[in-house]
């Protein structure tokens, strides 16, 4: 496969989950949650690789595989998050210590809370979910860009 194909093919990885996400959250109705959210602009940061095709300089596949795997990075804390290996940020997730709060402060609590948690799995599919599968592919996508760089073939 030629630098070219590759980078072609990372772009089209990065655009595909954007659009994924996009189709799970305006066409499939689920919404996505913090941690969701910020998987998607390192893919966003990954476009960027697209200057790869028009000028044969390694910076821009290098920014195309920092942020898939960024993206990766996020997805696999993000599984993380939803599996109870570690606590996910405060914002988006259950938790917290609720003894000795007034039932006025219990309340305040609950409606501060956000709609969607990031510990819960929305979606999955053989054994992983939305955030596991956007890291393989993220990674999958990282992988890309760095093999274009050592192709030696345009």
């Amino acid at each position: 496969m030629t630098r070219k194909q590759m980078q072609v093919l990372a772009l089209v990885g990065s655009v595909g989950l954007l659009l994924g996400a996009l189709a799970f959250e305006y066409i499939g109705g689920m919404a996505p949650c913090a941690l969701c959210i910020w998987q998607r602009w390192p893919h966003v940061l990954a476009l960027l690789g697209v200057g790869g095709l028009a000028v044969a300089s390694p910076v821009f596949p290098l920014i195309g595989a920092m942020g898939a795997a960024t993206s990766g990075g996020i997805g696999v804390y993000h599984t993380g998050v939803e599996r109870g290996w570690w606590p996910g940020p405060s914002s988006c997730s259950a938790g917290g210590n609720l003894s000795g709060l007034t039932p006025e402060e219990l309340l305040a609590q609950i409606m501060a809370a956000p709609v969607v948690r990031c510990d819960d799995v929305a979606w999955e599919m053989l054994g992983l979910s939305m955030a596991s599968w956007n890291a393989v592919a993220s990674f999958t996508i990282a992988a890309l860009w760095l093999a274009s760089l050592r192709s030696g073939r345009a």
